[in-house]
């Protein structure tokens, strides 16, 4: 893996991450941070294998997992800068958001970065990337939850009530 690169994307994944969350003291960029860089290593891992073996089972969920993250990651990012109205960053929104995917996922954008992180496990799921996808997941699930928090100190029980309503992730199971 090369060190240089490496070093130039935890620096680009810092700085995005303090200057659209962390500065504004939203914290849920810290553990989002962790997730950024887990799927970046990920890709730093696999990128030379990716079309090796491509009809192999874990080659094949690969491509499901990635293809299936372009949904939510883009019906979230349209709704939420759509409807959200948004004070300066798409997802500063002064309008808690309960249509289009929303309805069925609290976090459709984490969902994405899910799948995008899992699949690119699969490309060849060695122990490295095993970790790696599990850190991923943590890092999302611990960044949700603390967004949550933010979001019912913005929206209280408007926001609590959604969260009844919806899953986190996953449609109807999680």
């Amino acid at each position: 893996m090369n060190l240089i690169i490496l070093i130039a994307g935890i620096f680009v994944i810092a700085f995005f991450s303090w200057t659209y969350s962390v500065r504004d003291r939203r914290y849920h960029g810290i553990p989002r941070f962790f997730s950024f860089l887990s799927i970046f290593v990920l890709f730093l891992l696999n990128y030379k294998i990716w079309f090796r073996n491509v009809f192999s089972w874990h080659q094949i969920l690969s491509w499901i997992l990635l293809i299936a993250s372009a949904y939510p990651g883009i019906a979230g990012f349209l709704t939420l800068k759509n409807k959200g109205r948004s004070e300066d960053s798409f997802e500063n929104t002064t309008m808690l958001v309960r249509s289009g995917v929303y309805k069925y996922v609290r976090h459709p954008l984490y969902c994405s970065l899910l799948l995008i992180g899992t699949g690119i496990m699969f490309t060849l799921p060695g122990i490295p990337q095993i970790i790696l996808g599990l850190t991923n997941a943590l890092s999302l699930y611990l960044t949700a939850i603390i967004e949550e928090k933010e979001m019912i100190s913005r929206f209280g029980d408007q926001y609590s009530e959604y969260m009844k309503e919806t899953k986190m992730f996953i449609p109807f199971l999680f």
